[in-house]
């Protein structure tokens, strides 16, 4: 008999301190996470702000002048000289007699070699070499670094519950 009052006793302790400890979370949320929540109210609250630093990358193009240098001699060059020098000999050798005409020959296959090659690089404006400039297009990725006000979450005062 003493054993079931005993268990009466204390099934009747344990039933009551959970209602109470029931009764205390009447303002509390529960989460699935175990989270509690309280409920107060709220008197003042401050924002908690941060300053940071962000980079924005930023593509910038400009136009620079490119030189390269075109190779301006006629690729059949040697044609025109051997040509000049053919026709320079042939004229020298119309002059002086003996060994005169050999030097006259000689003499006139160098004038006529010099012509023709001369001729050859009038046709190309006289030049070996044309130097030539082209724009050309550069680009350049660059960081631009601005402070930003970031909000972090509130500063909150709030009332005690009494």
């Amino acid at each position: 008999m003493n054993t079931r009052i005993t268990a009466l006793v204390t099934a009747v302790l344990l039933i009551g301190t959970t209602g109470s400890a029931l009764a205390d979370n009447s303002y509390r949320v529960a989460r699935n996470d175990r989270a509690m929540f309280d409920y107060a109210k709220v008197i003042s609250s401050q924002p908690i702000v941060n300053y940071v630093t962000v980079k924005t990358p930023v593509r910038e193009c400009w136009e620079e002048m490119q030189y390269y240098t075109v190779d301006r001699r006629a690729r059949r060059g040697g044609g025109a000289t051997l040509v000049g020098a053919l026709i320079g000999g042939v004229i020298g050798h119309q002059f002086g007699s003996g060994r005169g005409n050999d030097a006259a020959t000689v003499a006139g296959t160098l004038i006529g070699a010099a012509v023709g090659s001369d001729a050859n690089r009038q046709a190309y404006g006289g030049q070996d070499a044309e130097r030539i400039a082209r724009p050309v297009e550069r680009c350049e990725t660059r960081y631009q670094a601005h402070q930003e006000k970031r909000i972090d979450g509130p500063t909150v005062t709030t009332a005690r519950n009494t």
